[in-house]
């Protein structure tokens, strides 16, 4: 890259230093890094970028920041085929792992993951998105996954002197709220990530490849018809569209212009929903989504990122040594505080205990799990059946007859060729 084009990609991103192009810095190898837009603060990244070019003195940092619109397609380009300027180091969705890995694209990184990276405590939701057959690619970043956001005066008033400890408790309580005016909860029909963690809770799955037999759609299974009458259960206590899904329209402003007890969202979201009505600054609070047994927080789909190397990487070395850096304690840790998010391990979670609405969805993360791991599903998400079998079912329709059609569905999407 020409030394214009390098000062203008680093400009962008607020990282000078981090790119050699300060006094000292021609001399170095470079590593390039992709990241996405949003996922850390440019003071972060600066200051990673410092601490590791003085560890690392043979090396410099090209970080560069990507939208999350089209990525998957640019990721796709820079892992086949690789170029002079081609990054060293991705950071991906953690679902997404597995279509890189199909290809053989991903530099193999088990050895240091189960040696010198604390891998088997890496939360499961994050680690075997990036993993085949036992190998890892992926390496967990950070992870966020949904809670429950209540209005504290709405418990308050309604006689609801604690949060739910399990399911049972957690239906008997939105009851109890949906009363005065007030829906005991907002649920949109089509919220299908929140349907997936009630179906895990149960023991079922959206999916399964039969232990390497060939990937089958499963909701048709006796768990996971047991996750959709709860789910079924619980929308009904509230007044959400059976219709459509959780941004149409947006849940945080139905959460904010209403008398609303709660929801089920990122705790981020808690933000927006003060942002729109400031009214209700200090009134939110959150639990972990409730399970089965009394005190153990339900399972929840958990998203977030890995960090990959590609196996055309021209600075392999390097690009491990960041992505030790970046997924080790001390960044990932501090990363989890500045961002609201989970760090990438269980023994972490204390790291962002002091912060409710996080300690909430940490406590959550640990039973969190992610979507099937095949590289196909994004197409089923796509063309997502989950959403038709979910409204016809609270539309009235025989849950048993609309999850075998819906499987069906999936299982051609899972087997179809290109």
């Amino acid at each position: 890259m020409r030394r214009r084009s390098l000062l203008a990609a680093c400009a962008s991103a607020g990282l000078l230093a981090g790119c050699g192009l300060l006094p000292g810095g021609e001399d170095r190898r470079t590593v390039t890094v992709w990241l996405m837009k949003g996922s850390a603060p440019e003071e972060f990244l600066r200051r990673f970028t410092e601490e590791f070019e003085r560890k690392n003195s043979g090396l410099r940092l090209d970080i560069r920041i990507q939208e999350w619109t089209g990525i998957g397609d640019k990721v796709q380009a820079a892992v086949d085929t690789g170029t002079e300027e081609g990054p060293d180091v991705i950071e991906v969705g953690n679902t997404q792992v597995s279509q890189y890995v199909e290809r053989d694209r991903l530099l193999d990184l088990t050895l240091e993951a189960r040696l010198h990276w604390g891998g088997e405590d890496w939360l499961p939701g994050l680690a075997e998105p990036g993993q085949l057959m036992s190998h890892q690619y992926g390496i967990p970043w950070y992870a966020a996954n949904r809670v429950v956001i209540y209005r504290k005066d709405l418990f308050e008033q309604a006689g609801v002197t604690a949060p739910p400890r399990d399911r049972d408790a957690w239906l008997d309580a939105t009851e109890q709220l949906n009363s005065g005016g007030n829906q005991g909860i907002y649920l949109a029909g089509q919220d299908w990530y929140t349907l997936a963690g009630f179906i895990w809770e149960e023991g079922g799955g959206l999916a399964d490849d039969g232990g390497g037999g060939g990937w089958h759609g499963t909701l048709d299974t006796p768990a996971a018809l047991r996750g959709m009458d709860f789910y079924q259960r619980l929308q009904a206590l509230g007044e959400g569209p059976v219709g459509a899904d959780e941004e149409h329209p947006p849940q945080a402003q139905v959460f904010a212009r209403g008398q609303v007890a709660q929801m089920v969202a990122v705790p981020g979201l808690a933000r927006t929903v003060v942002e729109q009505n400031p009214q209700l600054k200090g009134k939110l609070g959150f639990f972990p989504v409730p399970g089965r047994l009394a005190g153990r927080p339900g399972a929840v789909f958990i998203g977030g990122s890995d960090l990959v190397i590609p196996n055309n990487s021209r600075e392999r070395d390097g690009a491990v040594a960041v992505v030790a850096a970046l997924t080790g304690a001390r960044w990932d840790t501090e990363l989890a505080r500045t961002m609201n998010y989970v760090p990438n391990k269980k023994s972490l979670a204390k790291a962002v205990g002091d912060e409710e609405g996080v300690a909430a969805m940490a406590a959550g993360a640990a039973r969190g799990q992610a979507t099937p791991n095949s590289p196909q599903w994004g197409k089923v998400e796509a063309d997502n059946p989950i959403k038709e079998y979910m409204t016809k079912v609270l539309k009235g329709a025989d849950p048993a007859t609309e999850a075998k059609r819906a499987s069906r569905r999936i299982t051609e999407t899972l087997t179809s060729v290109g």
